[in-house]
């Protein structure tokens, strides 16, 4: 071919190579120099393409997404959050009521998986696991002596449903380990920690989270009290940050009229939905008295908020924690998952229980508890004067104020009769809980003959554990000073009793003793026995009185009077 020729032929095709070779770079690399308003996502795309061809090292990037979305969703507000996959089934777990295990409560005592106590039906019943057994090791893993934590037991014993694990036991007093294999099997997570009859014809429900399996469980609570003679249920909320939406507009629809407005819900892009009451519940006659306090979140908001807006009832206890946003949920292929707020909620009235933020003083929303602390929020009438918040009118004319959680009816100040720096010492090192497990250990032959929890009750109050434990903090440290012992007395003992008994008799008796001197729950008996359970009773907002302030925190720990301990479940 004439090279003159060839020449013509090939630089148009060169010259158009290198025109789109062009334009790819300059579109890939334009967004570091163009010029204008650049969008979000182009600029994000950019930077990681950037970082993936021309970081100094090797870098992962999906691990650098996986760390950045926390924060960038994060920034939105202090509800939406990435949730990785990892973590997504224990979350998951939590909402539906139920995980996959081998179904024992434990307690590490002494560096030894201990079991406290079998779930009836579960998979260690069945392979014959019993209270009291030491787990020494796990497939062969040595886990006595190890220095393993809670979280490490959860993660060992917890697994697959079907999947077996071999635990080697060591059952007192032989000293030989027998090896005993568990298939895993569903533990149900009860959210309905107890119910029980506080007087003749005044039942007590304590509820500890709203999951999927709560509102059967709620419903089998009121049935077994309504067969004891309840006419009046206190419902107890305290500490329960809330749940699935579903539930709780079920277990509100139990107390409402039909057609009585239950929560709605709005935002920007989401078009407003309401619930109503149906007519079906069976406590329409029934009093209710709801207890609530700062750590009552989303779910347990929205039922007070219904509660208290129909005047169906009394709310007693210090100011909710303000939580009224809508979490919508994506799933990625990975397991992964973002909850992304796209509404609000807002009571019958009106009120939006969502406390204020502001963006980047995430911190300080999320240490209100504390701060509420420290300005007396818990032994004084709240600090939130009700004159910053707005004013909305009940379904009889009450006036009540929203934008910063629910304000009680009546305010209960946190009882901190007791309280001292001994006790919370004892506390924070978790003296108390640990003692009572090794006392339960110890004497589990004598003390698993009792026929009922009151009859072990009756037994404990004889015997001498203050000394005992006062003796066994000694040991660890903590010296004796009898002053604060002496005040402390009867609050420890109460805490040592309802411990034990929970090692034998699970919550409901443990809640019993734990709740006998309670002062909301004494309030609650008081206000249903004199007939002023009813709203109308009510002209203003009652107070009780403040209750005696503790000066200092310990550890980051604020005292409280209802201090527990959930029990390990594996």
């Amino acid at each position: 071919m004439d090279p003159e020729k060839k020449i013509r032929t090939w630089v148009p095709l060169w010259i158009a190579l290198g025109i789109a070779l062009g334009i790819f770079i300059g579109n890939r690399f334009s967004v570091f120099t163009r010029v204008g308003k650049v969008q979000g996502t182009e600029k994000l795309n950019a930077v990681l393409d950037y970082i993936q061809s021309s970081y100094v090292d090797p870098i992962n990037t999906s691990q650098l997404v996986e760390d950045a979305l926390p924060n960038i969703v994060q920034e939105l507000d202090p509800h939406s959050a990435y949730i990785p996959a990892d973590e997504m089934k224990r979350v998951n777990e939590d909402l539906e009521g139920h995980f996959s295990g081998i179904g024992v409560s434990f307690y590490v005592l002494r560096d030894t998986i201990t079991v406290t106590s079998i779930v009836p039906g579960g998979p260690s019943e069945a392979a014959g696991i019993y209270p009291g057994d030491r787990i020494v090791k796990v497939n062969d893993s040595l886990v006595a002596g190890t220095g393993i934590t809670n979280d490490q037991v959860l993660k060992t014993l917890r697994g697959e449903k079907g999947s077996q694990v071999t635990l080697s036991i060591l059952r007192p007093p032989k000293h030989a380990l027998t090896n005993i294999t568990v298939t895993r099997g569903d533990i149900p997570m009860n959210s309905v920690n107890a119910s029980y009859m506080l007087t003749e014809d005044i039942g007590y429900i304590k509820v500890g989270t709203f999951a999927f399996n709560t509102f059967s469980e709620f419903i089998s609570a009121i049935s077994k009290l309504k067969s004891q003679g309840c006419e009046s249920v206190v419902v107890d909320l305290r500490g329960n940050v809330g749940g699935s939406l579903e539930t709780v507009v079920a277990m509100v629809n139990e107390f409402l009229n039909k057609g009585d407005l239950i929560v709605y819900a709005e935002g920007r892009n989401f078009p407003r939905t309401d619930d109503y009451a149906d007519g079906t519940g069976t406590c329409k006659e029934n009093k209710i008295v709801v207890l609530i306090d700062e750590m009552s979140a989303s779910a347990s908001e929205i039922f007070s908020g219904a509660i208290q807006d129909h005047d169906r009832g009394l709310i007693i206890g210090r100011r909710s924690f303000g939580k009224g946003l809508v979490q919508s949920q994506r799933d990625f292929y990975d397991g992964s998952a973002i909850r992304l707020t796209v509404a609000r909620y807002y009571t019958p009235s009106g009120r939006s229980i969502q406390r204020k933020y502001e963006k980047g003083h995430y911190d300080e929303y999320e240490m209100d508890a504390i701060n509420r602390y420290m300005k007396g929020d818990y032994v004084n009438v709240d600090t939130v004067a009700n004159g910053n918040l707005k004013p909305f009118k009940t379904e009889s004319g009450r006036t009540v104020f929203g934008g910063d959680g629910i304000m009680p009816d009546i305010f209960i100040p946190r009882d901190t009769t007791g309280i001292n720096s001994y006790y919370n010492t004892l506390v924070n090192k978790n003296l108390v809980q640990e003692y009572a497990m090794l006392y339960s250990d110890e004497n589990r032959n004598k003390l698993d003959k009792f026929k009922s929890w009151h009859e072990l009750y009756l037994h404990l109050k004889k015997q001498p554990l203050l000394l005992n434990l006062v003796s066994y903090a000694d040991s660890k440290g903590v010296r004796q000073r009898p002053y604060y012992i002496s005040e402390s007395r009867n609050l420890l003992e109460s805490q040592l009793h309802a411990y034990i008994i929970r090692n034998f008799w699970g919550e409901e008796g443990f809640f019993a003793v734990l709740m006998e001197k309670d002062n909301l729950v004494d309030k609650a008996i008081e206000l249903i026995t004199s007939g002023k359970a009813a709203p109308k009773a009510v002209a203003k907002l009652l107070y009780a009185e403040p209750g005696k302030t503790v000066a200092g925190l310990l550890n980051h720990r604020y005292p409280i009077r209802d201090f527990y301990v959930l029990p390990n479940i594996a």
